[in-house]
């Protein structure tokens, strides 16, 4: 199972630098750049909504599912 992060994506097409984005959201730009690469474990709810409402839109604009291929 992958989950792709799309937040780079969405970023670009709301016209906002990950700095910005940081400081609205109250983390650090280092903290959102390992989310930005799928390189966290996880993500608070807390933290999704905060991102999901700076950039008005879904969790579903964000993430995306991508099933495993069978062996």
């Amino acid at each position: 199972m992958a989950i792709i992060v799309r937040l780079d994506v969405m970023l670009a097409m709301r016209k906002m630098r990950s700095k910005e984005l940081a400081e609205r959201i109250g983390i650090t730009e280092q903290n959102l750049s390992l989310l930005k690469s799928g390189k966290v474990r996880g993500v608070r709810f807390e933290t999704l909504s905060a991102i999901c409402r700076e950039l008005d839109c879904q969790p579903a604009d964000l993430l995306e599912f991508t099933p495993d291929e069978p062996a």
